[in-house]
Order: C-alpha cells, then sequence, then structure tokens
C-alpha cells in the first residue's frame, strides 16, 4: 500500500509541457535573440535557477538570474494563470488517494508562484500537504534533494514513498534514491517511453484508476514477496 506520493506537476498533473518547450526561445526572441535549436531539450532537465545561469552564460546575457527567472515566468505566466488544464483524471485520481488516507506533496521544477496560481485556479493545491520548488531546494531532478525534502517533510523513508513523474531523468534519479516510482505517460517523453517502462515500477498512460494503480502496486508487492 502507498504511505506516501509524491507527484510532479508539469506533464504529470498539469497538461502543460508544450510551454516548455518554447518558453526560453520566446523569452530570448522578446530581446532579440535567436535561440539554437532544440533549446528546449538542451534545458528539459534544469531546474529555473540552473536554466537562468545557463541562459546568462551561453548567451552572453547582461542580467542576473533573479531577472531571467523573472523574465521566463512573464513569458508563461498568462498560461499557468488562464489556460493551463489538468490531464484527464487527476482530480478525481487525487480525490480518491486523499479519502484513501495517502499524504501527497508536489515536486517542481517551476516556480512556486506560478504553480500556486495554477492549482489554486484548477482547484486542487487543496489535496497537498505542501509544494517543494526544486529552487528552494537548490537542485534539479538530476539530484534526489527535492524527493528526499518531501519524504522528509512527511516523515516516510523512501521505500515507502512513490513518486509520480513523467520525464525519465526524474524517474531514475528517484529510483536511484531508493523511493517507488510511477511512470506516467506525457506525450513530451515519448521518445523515452520504452525506458520510461522499463525503469518505473509502475507505468500509466493517464492518471485515472487509482484502485486500479492499487492493484497493480499490490501485485507488484506479492512478487516481490512483500
Amino acid at each position: 500500500m502507498i504511505k506516501a506520493a509524491i507527484f510532479d506537476l508539469d506533464g504529470t498533473i498539469l497538461d502543460s509541457m508544450s510551454v516548455w518547450n518554447n518558453a526560453a526561445e520566446m523569452f530570448l526572441s522578446s530581446m532579440g535573440i535567436k535561440a539554437e535549436t532544440g533549446l528546449g531539450k538542451i534545458m528539459f532537465s534544469m531546474s529555473m535557477s540552473e536554466g537562468a545561469e545557463f541562459l546568462k552564460n551561453r548567451y552572453g546575457l547582461d542580467m542576473d538570474k533573479e531577472e531571467i527567472i523573472t523574465g521566463i515566468n512573464h513569458t508563461i505566466e498568462d498560461f499557468y494563470y488562464y489556460q493551463v488544464r489538468l490531464k484527464d483524471g487527476a482530480e478525481q485520481f487525487l480525490k480518491d488517494m486523499k479519502q484513501a488516507g495517502i499524504r501527497m506533496t508536489a515536486a517542481t521544477s517551476s516556480d512556486r508562484h506560478v504553480m500556486e496560481r495554477a492549482l489554486k485556479r484548477l482547484n486542487v493545491i487543496r489535496y497537498f500537504d505542501r509544494l517543494f520548488t526544486c529552487t528552494e531546494t537548490g537542485a534539479g531532478k538530476v539530484k534526489p534533494d527535492i524527493y528526499l525534502a518531501a519524504a522528509e517533510y512527511m516523515g516516510t523513508l523512501p521505500k515507502d514513498t512513490w513518486v509520480f513523474e513523467d520525464a525519465l531523468y526524474a524517474i531514475r534519479t528517484a529510483k536511484n534514491a531508493g523511493f517507488r516510482t510511477v511512470g506516467v505517460y506525457d506525450s513530451s517523453g515519448i521518445e523515452n517511453i520504452e525506458e520510461i517502462k522499463e525503469t518505473c515500477d509502475i507505468f500509466l498512460n493517464e492518471l485515472n484508476d487509482f484502485h486500479g494503480l492499487i492493484e497493480k502496486i499490490n501485485e507488484r508487492y506479492k512478487d516481490e514477496g512483500n
């Protein structure tokens, strides 16, 4: 049984990955700078702080990191404030988990103010005990810091805590740190979908069947002799 869960937001709970594919490019374009091809993929695993440092050095921006982060956030704010939607089934899935007494936190590479605004508008922030950000924990999801901080806050060990993620690199990070992992399908990860399925403990095409997930987890524990 799941004692606690940590949810990624972009691509897992929120249907939002499309905006991040072009956020840095749009930010640079607003200053008359043409971005290199594939910039979104290059920056995919970076936290906001790491991404800002990368852009500053790569493009010789005469701005400090906070100014760059603010600029990128301005680029995507309207999308989060007024447009972003939950992925299919996500709200009911969170509700079912809450009713089952499972503690939940959120862990995001995005900045707090845009995420809180989106989660409040979508009326799902109430399901999470706390929101953790990579910027505040000091490292992107290539390191397990954010997951460890969330588990410590909930008072659970990694082996009893399930991390829900759509990105292969983040699933690997969580798994290598001892967490159980649920890979959630998002079209942004289609190139790595087979590796995601092989890496995670459980794979879901959608967050639409909490009870089905519990059955899969129970079956997996049975197979492991737990």
